[in-house]
């Protein structure tokens, strides 16, 4: 496949939209097709891949973030064969701990309470760089939660609390690799980031400097400038074992 007018399917994180990726899909549409998929509708991380490969083209870049990663590596379980080339950011390969299920429960719980909103104050310092806390990009992250919504919430944090174990899938993929991971990222630390990294053959990491959970909208110039360059580059996908 060519690079020019690639399909780059891009998957975003829970409680996040197309937003995510509003400077990157711009930066690339010049010379590639950027898809947003949507992640809003299944309960389930197989769910949720078999309604992205439903949609999209039969062969495609493929660009997860956090929920999305374990996304696009369910669908690199399922599908290797239609992905030419992946870029995996702020995400990890294992299943949930103990202690992090728990919160998720608690969270769910929550909302019959009427307790729902969004990104709360007390989270906000996790998601992104204590630099960017008062500002547009803090600001982003509260309107796309508050667009998901709660059902969507619902849905989003069932599928990643019973996701299975992805660690199996690195060593299988064979298809140029890109892992990007911020510094100071407090909820997919740069471990696991490395993690993956060293479990796929054909993988490369960059670490962005001053920045936490979501590098899209914390570094979007440098985003951007990663994406161009790894679309750019030619892909020569191998045969998977």
């Amino acid at each position: 496949m060519t690079v020019d007018n690639l399909p780059v399917v891009m998957l975003s994180g829970l409680l996040c939209d197309s937003a995510l990726w509003r400077a990157q899909a711009n930066a690339l549409a010049s010379f590639a097709k950027p898809i947003v998929a949507d992640l809003t509708h299944d309960d389930t991380l197989m769910g949720m891949a078999q309604r992205v490969l439903s949609l999209a083209p039969e062969r495609f870049a493929l660009v997860g973030l956090s929920m999305g990663g374990y996304v696009a590596l369910e669908i690199m379980r399922q599908a290797p064969e239609r992905v030419v080339k992946l870029a995996l950011f702020s995400t990890s390969a294992r299943p949930d701990s103990v202690d992090r299920a728990r919160l998720r429960r608690e969270a769910i719980e929550s909302l019959p309470l009427g307790r729902f909103i969004g990104v709360s104050k007390s989270l906000l310092p996790k998601l992104i760089h204590r630099s960017l806390l008062d500002g547009p990009v803090a600001e982003e992250v509260y309107s796309m939660a508050m667009r998901v919504g709660e059902a969507a919430f619902r849905r989003q944090q069932n599928a990643i609390m019973l996701r299975p174990d992805l660690r199996g899938v690195l060593e299988r993929i064979n298809v140029p690799t890109l892992v990007g991971v911020g510094d100071s990222d407090l909820i997919t630390p740069p471990e696991e980031a490395v993690f993956i990294r060293d479990g796929i053959s054909r993988a490369h990491l960059h670490v962005f400097r001053n920045c936490g959970h979501l590098p899209p909208l914390e570094r979007p110039d440098q985003m951007s400038d990663l994406l161009r360059g790894w679309v750019a580059a030619e892909a020569k996908p191998l045969a998977l074992t």
